[in-house]
This record gives C-alpha cells, sequence and structure tokens, in this order.
C-alpha cells in the first residue's frame, strides 16, 4: 500500500514531524536533514517497515525561495526567443511548401526553446573557454531551432535555410544532427532514438579517463569543468540503451553529465504515459540510481495557488492526481477546461476566481517555458558534486501553436502551417513580422545593431565561442614505419599462434612505444582473457576512476587483475553497447577533446555489428577513427561455441557502413600491414575511416609475409602462391580468414591427384574489393570517352587461366560481391546457415568449405569448361575418393 493510500490517523502529530524537519532546515541546513532522514529510514526498515519511495511531491525541486538571481535581461532574451521560434518554424513550413515535401518537425523545438537559450545564453562553454567547451547532445528533432540561432548569429545564411532537409546540392542543412553531412557544425548523431543517452553517459565518463590520465586539464572549480549535457525525449526514455547504463554514471560519480528530459508527455503518436505520469516514473528510476533530480514542473505564476495556505495543499494533491493524459488536455482544450477539470473538480475554484480563461491557459505555464526556473535547475546542476544529475522538464508539446498543434497528439509530425496558422503564432509571441512576411514564410533577422543582437554575441562571446561547433583542426600523430611489428611479418616456424593472439601482440607493441603507447585505449566487454589479453592487465591497467580499493586474489600472480585510476584499458563488463559507446567517445576524441587516441574495442565478433549496429552506423556518421577487432570469427572456426556465437555475416554487415574499412585476414603479416596502414590513415593522414578487422582462435604457424604483398594486401587480394611446376590445367583460388588455408590444402590435393594446377590468391578484403569495382565501373559509365580503368581484381586476375573458385568462412553473398569484376567462370562456397558445436573439421565438412569441397568445385568447373581429360565422371570419382555424401542436407537449411 503506498502512502498516498493511507488515512492520516493523527494529523497532529504528522505536523510537529514536519515542523521538526523544518526546523533542522533552518537552524543547521538541508544535509543534516537528509542524514537525520536517512537515520529514521534505516531505523524503521530494520524493524520491519517497508522503505519509502523513491519519488517527491508533483512540485518543483528548488523551492523559489531558493532559486539564484537570473544572470539575464529576461525581455531582451524573450526578444531573441520570438525570432529563433518564427525561423524554426518557417523554415520547415517553407521547406515543405516545395515539391519534394521533404518534412521536418516544429512542435518539439516550440516546446524546448526556453530550455535550450537559457543554456546558450548562460551555462554552456563554448571551445575557447578556458576549461574547454561543454558537449551538447541536442534532441534530433529540435534541429530547426539548432539552425535558426546559428543563423542569428551569422553562421548560417538565408539560403542554406532556404535549403533546410535539400541536401543533394550541397547548399542544404541536415535533418538532424549529422557530423558528416555538417562536419564543422553538430558534434554527435543523435536521432536514433537511444543512442543519445547511453554515448553521452560515456562521453562523460571519457573525458574523467582522459583527465585521470593525464591527458586532458580538469578546472579546478566544479562549475567550471567541462559538462555533457544530453536534451532528450521523455517517449526516447523508453528504449533500453536510455536508462541502461545509468548506474555507471552514478557509480562512477560523473558530476560533468546533466540530462535535461523534455517532459512534453507526448510521443510520436500520443501519450508517452496516459494513464500515469512519466516524471515520476523516471524521477524513481533515476532516484533509485542514485542521480540528483531535479523537477521543473511549473512556472513562477503557479506559486502563489501552491502556496495559498487554504488550498495550496489541496492544489498540490490535485496535480499529483492528475495523470499526463488530461494534462494533453488542458493545454488543448483551453482555460476554460482547466478551470472545471481542475480548480472546480477539486473544490479549489476560489484560487482563480479573478482569472480569465486566457489568463489561466496563457499563464499557468509549465516549468520548462520559465527561463528562471530553467536557469535555477541548470545552476544547481552544474554545482552538485559527485553525482549526475537529470533534469526533467514538464513543458507542453507544440508550445504556442494553438490550433496547428498545441499538445495534439498530431503535433510531432505537424509539418504544413497555414497563413492564418503562422499568423496566429506570430501574434502569440508577438513577433514583429508583416503580413506579407506571414504568407511568404520570411526568414526575420534583427538589425545588427539591435540590442537582441548585440546581446546574443555578447553572450557567447563570454562563454567561448558558439554552439554546436566541431572542430576541424587536429593533431597528428607520429606513426613508426612497419619495423614496429617485425616479429610478426616473420616465418613462426613450429611454433604456432592465433590471429587473435597476433591482434594483441600488435596492441602490447603498440603501448611499449613511447610517442603512440599513451594513446592507446584497449576496450573489452569482460573477454580479456578469451583473447589471450590478461597480460596487459598488469602492462597498461584497467581503468578504475577510484583505483583499486581491494586485494585481488590473483596479486601474486604473473598477470593480476591490477586496477588504477591511471589505467588505459576500459573494462566494461559483459556490455557491449556500453563498449561501443566508450569506443565512439575514444574514437571521436581527436574532435570532441583535441586529444588523438587510438581505441581497440576487441570482442566476440557475432557480438559487434550484429548487437551494435546502430551504434557502428552513427559511429561512421560521428566520422570515428579506430579498430573494432571482431575477434574468434567464422562460422566454422569459434569450434564448440554453436549457434548464437558462429559469425558468417560480420563482414556483410560491415560492408553497409560506407566509411568502415574491414578486413578477414589470415596470417599474422597480413594482419600487421592492416593495422599499420589504419594508423597511418586515421592518425597521421587525419582520414575519416575506422576498421573493422576480424580476427581468429585458430592456432597455426605463420608464414613470412611474400616480398612485395604490402599494397595487395590493403586493396584486398594478392597473390600469395604461385601454381606449382607443370600440369595440364591451371585454375585460381581465391580464400581468407580461416578457409584460406583449406584453400591452400586444396590445392595440393589438386595437384596431387588430379595433375592440375592452382594460383593461389589470399584475399583480405572482398569488401574492398567489390568498392574498389564498383569505383571503376562507375568512372568507366561515367567516361564512355576515356580509355577505360581496371580494377584491382581484373589487374590481379588479367591473364590467368582455368576458372575462380573462392571460398570463404562467411556467407556466399561475401564472395558474390566480386563477380562482375571477374572475366572466368566464377563459382564461391561459403557457409550460410545456423552454425552449430562440433570439431572444426566437421563444421568445414558440414557447411562444404574444407580442401576436399574446394577440389571438387574446382574440378566441376573444369568438367563444364569441357576441359581435357576432366569430366562429369572424373567429378564422381571425386567425390568418391574424399568420403563426400552427395545426399546431405543442404546445409542452409540443416
Amino acid at each position: 500500500m503506498s502512502s498516498e493510500d493511507v488515512t492520516d490517523l493523527d494529523p497532529q502529530e504528522t505536523s510537529e514531524w514536519k515542523e521538526a524537519i523544518d526546523v533542522v532546515i533552518e537552524r543547521e541546513g538541508p544535509e543534516r536533514a537528509r542524514y537525520l532522514l536517512n537515520q529514521a529510514i534505516n531505523a524503521a526498515f530494520e524493524a520491519g517497515v517497508e522503505p519509502p519511495k523513491d519519488n517527491t511531491p508533483y512540485v518543483n525541486t528548488i523551492p523559489t525561495d531558493q532559486q539564484p538571481a537570473y544572470p539575464g535581461d529576461l525581455e531582451t532574451e524573450r526578444k531573441i526567443l520570438r525570432a529563433l521560434r518564427w525561423n524554426a518554424t518557417a523554415m520547415v513550413v517553407k521547406a515543405n511548401r516545395k515539391p519534394a515535401e521533404p518534412g521536418g518537425h516544429i512542435a518539439s523545438y516550440q516546446s524546448s526553446a526556453i530550455m535550450y537559450e537559457v543554456g546558450y545564453n548562460h551555462v554552456w562553454k563554448g571551445a575557447d573557454h578556458p576549461s574547454g567547451g561543454d558537449m551538447l547532445f541536442v534532441q534530433g528533432h529540435t534541429a530547426p531551432g539548432t539552425y535558426a540561432r546559428a543563423y542569428l548569429e551569422g553562421r548560417l545564411t538565408d539560403e542554406q535555410l532556404d535549403n533546410f532537409r535539400i541536401e543533394a546540392g550541397g547548399k542544404g542543412l541536415s535533418s538532424y544532427p549529422h557530423p558528416y553531412l555538417m562536419p564543422d557544425f553538430w558534434q554527435f548523431s543523435t536521432v536514433s532514438m537511444g543512442l543519445g543517452p547511453i554515448m553521452a553517459i560515456y562521453q562523460a565518463r571519457f573525458i574523467k579517463y582522459l583527465q585521470n590520465r593525464g591527458l586532458s586539464p580538469k578546472a579546478e572549480k566544479l562549475s567550471e569543468q567541462r559538462k555533457v549535457w544530453a536534451f532528450l525525449g521523455d517517449g526516447e526514455m523508453d528504449e533500453p540503451e536510455s536508462q541502461g547504463a545509468i548506474s555507471l554514471a552514478s557509480r562512477e560519480k560523473l558530476d560533468n553529465l546533466i540530462f535535461v528530459v523534455n517532459c512534453n508527455l507526448q510521443r510520436l503518436d500520443g501519450p508517452v504515459r496516459g494513464n500515469g505520469k512519466i516524471v515520476q516514473e523516471l524521477e524513481s528510476n533515476f532516484r533509485g540510481g542514485g542521480w540528483n533530480v531535479i523537477k521543473v514542473l511549473w512556472g513562477s505564476a503557479w506559486y502563489p495557488l501552491l502556496n495559498d495556505p487554504q488550498h495550496g495543499n489541496t492544489l498540490k494533491r490535485a496535480l499529483m492526481e492528475t495523470v499526463d493524459g488530461e494534462y494533453q488536455n488542458f493545454k488543448n482544450k483551453g482555460g476554460a477546461y482547466v478551470r472545471e477539470h481542475l480548480f472546480v473538480k477539486y473544490g479549489i475554484e476560489e484560487l482563480v476566481n479573478d482569472w480569465t480563461d486566457d489568463q489561466i491557459y496563457l499563464d499557468l505555464l509549465r516549468g520548462g517555458h520559465d527561463q528562471e526556473k530553467v536557469f535555477a535547475a541548470y545552476h544547481r546542476a552544474i554545482n552538485t558534486p559527485d553525482r549526475p544529475t537529470v533534469i526533467l522538464m514538464h513543458t507542453v508539446k507544440g508550445y504556442g501553436m494553438g490550433e496547428a498543434g498545441e499538445g495534439m497528439n498530431i503535433s510531432h509530425s505537424q509539418k504544413k502551417l497555414s497563413a492564418s496558422q503562422l499568423g496566429k503564432l506570430r501574434d502569440r509571441f508577438s513577433i514583429p513580422v508583416s503580413d506579407e512576411q506571414v504568407d511568404a514564410a520570411d526568414f526575420y533577422k534583427p538589425a545588427a545593431d539591435s540590442p537582441e543582437m548585440l546581446y546574443l554575441h555578447e553572450k557567447r562571446k563570454a562563454l567561448g565561442g558558439y554552439l554546436p561547433s566541431r572542430s576541424q583542426e587536429y593533431e597528428t600523430l607520429n606513426i613508426p614505419d612497419l619495423s614496429i611489428f617485425d616479429a610478426l611479418l616473420k616465418d613462426t616456424g613450429e611454433r604456432t599462434m592465433s590471429t587473435t593472439m597476433a591482434m594483441v601482440r600488435i596492441m602490447v607493441a603498440v603501448a611499449r612505444n613511447k610517442e603512440i603507447g599513451p594513446r592507446l585505449v584497449p576496450i573489452v566487454p569482460d573477454e580479456a582473457r578469451t583473447f589471450g589479453m590478461e597480460g596487459m592487465f598488469r602492462q597498461v591497467g584497467i581503468y578504475a576512476h577510484e583505483g583499486q580499493k581491494y586485494v585481488p586474489m590473483d596479486s601474486k600472480d604473473i598477470m593480476p587483475y591490477k586496477e588504477s585510476q591511471n589505467g588505459q584499458m576500459l573494462q566494461e563488463g559483459i556490455n557491449e553497447d556500453g563498449a561501443m559507446s566508450s569506443w565512439i567517445a575514444a574514437s571521436t576524441s581527436y574532435a570532441n577533446n583535441g586529444v588523438m587516441t587510438i581505441p581497440v574495442y576487441i570482442f566476440y565478433s557475432m557480438f559487434g555489428f550484429q548487437r551494435i549496429g546502430d551504434l557502428a552506423w552513427a559511429a561512421g556518421d560521428m566520422l570515428a577513427r579506430g579498430f573494432l577487432i571482431g575477434a574468434t570469427s567464422g562460422r566454422t572456426t569459434l569450434n564448440g561455441e554453436g549457434l548464437q556465437h558462429q559469425d558468417g555475416h560480420s563482414q556483410l554487415f560491415a560492408q553497409f557502413i560506407p566509411n568502415c574499412m574491414s578486413y578477414d585476414p589470415t596470417f599474422a603479416y597480413e594482419l600487421a600491414v592492416i593495422y599499420h596502414d589504419g594508423l597511418k590513415r586515421m592518425y597521421e593522414n587525419n582520414e575519416n575511416v575506422y576498421y573493422y578487422i576480424t580476427t581468429l582462435n585458430e592456432n597455426y604457424s605463420m608464414p613470412a609475409m611474400p616480398k612485395g604483398a604490402e599494397e595487395g594486401i590493403i586493396k584486398g587480394m594478392y597473390q600469395f602462391q604461385k601454381a606449382k611446376g607443370k600440369a595440364k590445367h591451371t585454375v585460381q583460388l581465391l580464400g581468407c580468414g580461416s578457409i584460406l588455408r583449406e584453400v591452400i590444402a586444396a590445392a595440393d590435393l589438386l595437384k596431387n591427384d588430379w595433375d592440375i594446377a592452382a594460383d593461389i590468391w589470399s584475399t583480405p578484403s572482398l569488401n574492398e574489393l567489390t568498392r574498389d569495382g564498383q569505383d571503376v565501373q562507375r568512372w568507366n559509365l561515367l567516361h564512355p570517352d576515356k580509355k577505360p580503368r581496371k580494377s584491382w581484381v581484373e589487374t590481379c586476375l588479367d591473364g590467368a587461366k582455368g576458372p575462380v573458385i573462392a571460398a570463404t568462412d562467411y556467407m556466399k553473398m561475401y564472395a558474390e560481391q566480386i563477380r562482375p569484376f571477374i572475366a572466368n567462370d566464377y563459382h564461391v562456397l561459403g557457409t550460410d546457415g545456423f552454425g552449430r558445436s562440433d570439431s572444426r573439421e566437421a563444421l568445414r565438412e558440414h557447411f562444404e568449405v574444407d580442401s576436399r569441397y574446394v577440389a571438387i568445385t574446382a574440378l566441376k568447373a573444369l568438367a563444364d569448361q569441357k576441359a581435357k581429360g576432366i569430366t562429369n565422371k572424373t567429378v564422381l570419382e571425386a567425390i568418391k575418393k574424399y568420403g563426400i555424401d552427395p545426399d546431405k542436407t543442404n546445409p542452409l537449411h540443416a
């Protein structure tokens, strides 16, 4: 039973308890009052009383008498707001008068305009601030408001606003925050719901990581320190990523992190919690998660009513009992409805007897529309130590839109306003535009020397520059030459290793380098021992913001679990979304922190793109630079784990992301060349790409790198071995990853059993080969008068004899991509179907990619070409010789 359901049996006693708390607060302060309350709650709990819930009354967290003085000129700021509201609306309306009708959103910014403006004018630090710039995760659907401000600041032009969402010609503005499309403006990609909150948490943690490692300075004064501000929608908070990492933020004491949740009570289709109260739900979740929670629910005009000695408590109860669906009606149906269904319903109409219906509707603002209330919340948030803060702002969706969408279920998708509706918006906010300007939806900019324009620029100058803004000046790293990985370029002889272990050795070599070693950021989701990385626990340490408060049980071992405040490794636990968010923070640090880091996130390849694909796409948008290592990859290579772990498709996922360079190497030298190429391109040449490399857990001897192979490795194909000796026929065998070794074995079968020679090609990146081939095709299409270019595949196979057979540990589609660039007959083997547990040998037989299947595929291709001495009878003979069951179930369906 909740406390609201219990009748007060002794009001006098209750009053005395309240008075006692008031006295403590007055004489000894709120901290002492909190201590006494906690002691009382603990004593009651130990006596068997259920502890109280994590909710406070449905009023503002900060009492009016505790509000700081507002630091700005309210009327001047309202003039700026008028221009912003108008231009944000006009650009969407104008865009949708064009034939393209590209969409856009009006209502979200109208509900949050004041929340942004208070921050821009008084709180958010720009890049030139002595402490460094704050990071802003702007709610995606409010982008028109951000553009409207940049327009007043002179950072965007009329032409750009005229081309909102009209981007193909190169002069437009992106629909939402997209750094890839506007690299000097947006910092973060936020509009995929839920990604903003989790990325903001890990960005804040990464700032602390850099500071604790001495790579970034930290201001002495808490309020001056860099902050991460994430503007979120209340509907967005239902995404698992939105609240899934909030305990990390409190555990790591991220007092540089502030969530601002726009509680306009509506999502895209209707109420967020029509039958409940989203503010109270979120308060409980975050307070229970250890956050500082600030509720900004009611504007200043409510407080004489709430503090009324006769009816104030009844009004507070009414506001608590009113569900969110009814609050939507309050703003949609006008002041008379509010009078009847709030004040009259609860018998407190006396409070508003002297109020007109319009006054009730227009003056009783929700907290997020009151500049002074918003600033008070921001001020407390930036001065709260050792805890992250969430500010729950009560607002109205489509505030000011009136009949065009204020508080309506259709508000989110409203993008076409008539001249009459625009005129009413103008009149509501006293926007100084003429009827002709209303009809044309013309943009409005006050005179450059007007008080409001001077004020706007002065405020941003004092805070360190304009926001949002993404730096275009990056440091570079001096990357050592390839000899840093010299041990991996040589033949290992009888000594065996996996490419995953080779990757670990690469990281160790980088860590030992005095210049680039400190920039290495190894990231693992609780699988370091699986990948053989436990040696790095001692070498670089595991990051822990408070150091290690215990003696690890393996402290006397050679490789103990060592945590330290300046540790390099980010050990994220069983949390792929969190680990990927850490990687994004590190991989965008060059632009967002001015510190170039080399993040290497290593994970089970099956739990990479398949699980965090949306974050990987966002990383591409945010111009990430770093390495993703899909370890234990391949459908048949991770032999014991079975269906859920065996990856035969992550390379195809990687191909979806235009600036992701993806490779599937077989040998340590290939891996070393690829990794070194990535270091040079990303950190020395400042290219906006990132790398996905799949590695194996299968141990075998590593050969030395063939002379001159580097170019082909990077481009995705090189000749590993030329056909040996004379033979009746020749074929071309292609392979990568674990299956290249099966291809090599197949060449021996073909030579020894059938007198067929094979050129063996390693194809460490079929994806890069595909992109190269398609680029050449495009050039040839658009330049029919020029000599046709050749793709790298065509160049490699120019003059090659016989059919081409490709085999990989991935779905057939992976190798099928290069078919258009192969003139010879082409045949593909792959691992389509669900994985299962067994030995590698059994799995490769099951999926029909072992050396025997490569051999019979080559024989069948020659038979189809009517090669001399090779017939279908030869193929049947080989099938029998190799013990292959021709009637086994297709592995796709097995």
